[in-house]
């Protein structure tokens, strides 16, 4: 029962962060004034605004003029209730649940922000970093937050072209929360994930990737960090059995 209701607050999350993500640096704001489809301007009602139930009985188009509603919005719904579940198994706590649900909503926000606009939003890495801070300095984890240093000075010394200045920032949070043997696990799992997606890309694209091509890589560095946290993968957690 406790399951159900965590996926059903990571739904309505997710719906709040679809409005977040698609208003964010408009000038529009998220609290005020009616969801309305975006080609014909006709004010949502309830029945529009279900998650995710919404999108398939309306089958992905808008109830007025039939413009195809974007995908994002299913996937953003069933990744934060996938995230809200997975949060509720590690902290059933109320208080420690509210708090790390708050934190991966961030990174979710950023996962896809960063995917829609190739930039991470300085508002949202200073979020971060006064969420997990304090963990950090109370949980003895906070040695982690050198592993942001690196991907800082590859974009200190590339002036941001090599890697852009909000990796270093959000890896100054993700190496916060793991501590520094997940957090290196987790920035090497990005880096092997990034580094086979875009050989992928270039071997599958038909010229539309190359070398040169801006690949976001908040997605991978969020995405390792996900599996060090939820699923307890620490690499260094092996060395006495291979020494």
């Amino acid at each position: 029962m406790f399951v159900l209701v965590a996926g059903a607050i990571g739904l309505i999350a997710g719906s709040f962060l679809n409005a977040l993500l698609f208003r964010y640096n408009t000038g529009k704001s998220v609290l005020l004034g009616r969801s309305a489809c975006m080609r014909c301007a006709t004010e949502l009602s309830a029945i529009d605004l279900v998650p995710v139930l919404s999108f398939v009985f309306l089958r992905g188009k808008c109830r007025h003029c039939s413009t195809r509603i974007s995908w994002q919005y299913p996937a953003v719904e069933l990744s934060a209730a996938a995230l809200s579940v997975l949060v509720f198994l590690e902290h059933s706590a109320p208080l420690w649940f509210a708090y790390w649900f708050l934190v991966w909503m961030v990174l979710l926000f950023v996962v896809v922000y960063d995917l829609r606009h190739k930039i991470i939003p300085w508002s949202a890495s200073l979020v971060l970093l006064a969420l997990v801070i304090p963990y950090a300095l109370l949980a003895g984890t906070w040695w982690g937050i050198v592993l942001g240093v690196p991907l800082l000075l590859v974009s200190f010394a590339s002036g941001g072209r090599w890697m852009g200045w909000g990796d270093g920032m959000l890896e100054l949070s993700l190496g916060g929360m793991l501590g520094l043997t997940a957090g290196f696990t987790a920035l090497l799992i990005a880096f092997w994930s990034g580094a086979f997606v875009g050989i992928l890309l270039l071997l599958l694209s038909k010229n539309r990737y190359t070398m040169k091509s801006e690949v976001p890589f908040a997605p991978f560095l969020i995405a390792g960090a996900a599996v060090a946290y939820f699923f307890h993968v620490d690499l260094f957690s092996y060395l006495p059995i291979l020494f």
